[in-house]
């Protein structure tokens, strides 16, 4: 048997106010490329198919052409969850006629007892896959009426169910989005819940023969080689800027489990950035990635007039500027002669932009002057006028 594990595909998702489906179109268009390639007998999508509950509908019209595409072309059975992003409700209509078409939705907590079976092409084996959908401790509570109180504890409780109900010699994968403990998390991913209690142990996972997992967006596994996060297929915040995006490529049989991952080649790449306007300028004009998505950091110790607006002349995917030169605190703080020249700079570009020509030599000389007088200390205070009469000798004594 031999399957693709993918989650987070955050499918309508904006950056900085950007939207990303023409990026994630193109990365989706490489998974359908792998899917054909690799003579895959199943696709398995572990939670956060879509951004949010609601999805716009350019995103649902996405992913329909995406899913049609697998199942109904290439003929690939595809299985899925829902992930915390997701409204699983919403997910999960029409499940039941989509099977017959090949498209498994486990979207609520009563199928994950009840395995999709399928066979691979070659290895007529059969495997079973469970899902589990995104859940909170408080719906397991009342679904199941149990006490539960974390995360772990509702996760533990609902392996148990599918282990008691499921018995087989055939190998099993679990399907799963979650936050296992000590896994390595970024930026863009929504926390759970609120002070770590999201967590779960990977110690219940280890008797199935794979674990597709979601929710976290970088390529990893935990606990064991098996246990696995296939990562999203995008970068979606900065602190990711040094992952390797892709898909998780797994072959099962006899011998065991083995993984490959196949990696996604963005449209646009998430960068940082970092260095003095001019340089970052130079640098623009022959870099041949520039449309990347960016943030960029300033080192520049003076004021600049427009500087997004500069680097975007040659940087037009500049989402964010920072400014940790303006910050510098210390040793390299900044002087009153350097704030004078920052802001004599600032004015020069000024000039230029509103007049089209530079200062001449009288009114550069004026404008050092007009700054100059303006970044000396101010006159001592002002003794404070004395007007409050002394008392007079003849106070006032009130007589009875």
């Amino acid at each position: 048997m031999r399957f693709i594990h993918t989650s987070d595909w955050h499918i309508g998702r904006q950056f900085h106010n950007v939207s990303l489906l023409q990026d994630q179109q193109h990365v989706l268009d490489q998974l359908l490329g792998y899917i054909a390639s690799e003579a895959v007998d199943a696709l398995v999508i572990a939670g956060d198919i879509y951004d949010r509950s609601v999805p716009p509908a350019a995103a649902v019209e996405l992913l329909d052409r995406v899913l049609n595409r697998v199942c109904s072309e290439l003929g690939v059975p595809v299985i899925l969850i829902p992930g915390n992003h997701d409204g699983a409700e919403r997910l999960r209509f029409g499940a039941r006629q989509l099977q017959q078409a090949g498209l498994h939705i486990i979207g609520d907590l009563t199928q994950m007892t009840t395995p999709v079976i399928l066979s691979g092409k070659e290895d007529k084996s059969p495997v079973h896959f469970f899902g589990i959908p995104y859940n909170d401790p408080a719906l397991v509570r009342d679904r199941f009426e149990t006490e539960v109180s974390s995360h772990d504890e509702a996760h533990a409780f609902l392996i148990e169910q599918i282990n008691a109900a499921a018995t087989t010699d055939h190998p099993r994968v679990l399907i799963s989005h979650c936050f296992i403990d000590g896994a390595q998390e970024s930026e863009s991913e929504r926390p759970l819940s609120i002070g770590g209690a999201d967590r779960v142990s990977y110690e219940p996972f280890k008797a199935f023969d794979y674990v597709a997992l979601g929710h976290l967006h970088s390529p990893q596994y935990k606990g064991e080689s098996h246990i696995r996060y296939s990562g999203s297929i995008l970068k979606y915040s900065f602190s990711e800027q040094h992952q390797n995006k892709g898909v998780t490529l797994v072959e099962l049989d006899q011998s065991g489990c083995r993984t490959r991952h196949l990696p996604l080649t963005p449209l646009r790449d998430m960068r940082i950035l970092e260095g003095e306007l001019a340089t970052l300028l130079e640098q623009g004009k022959v870099d041949p990635h520039a449309e990347d998505y960016l943030l960029v950091r300033l080192t520049d110790r003076h004021a600049i007039l427009d500087p997004m607006g500069k680097l975007r002349a040659v940087y037009p995917n500049v989402l964010h500027l920072e400014k940790p030169g303006m910050l510098e605190t210390g040793e390299q703080q900044l002087s009153r002669d350097q704030l004078k020249r920052g802001e004599l700079e600032m004015f020069r570009d000024f000039f230029i932009q509103v007049s089209g020509q530079p200062l001449s030599q009288d009114q550069d000389a004026a404008l050092v002057g007009i700054l100059t007088e303006l970044q000396q200390p101010s006159a001592a205070a002002k003794e404070p006028s004395s007007t409050a009469e002394e008392p007079s000798s003849a106070a006032e004594e009130l007589q009875p």
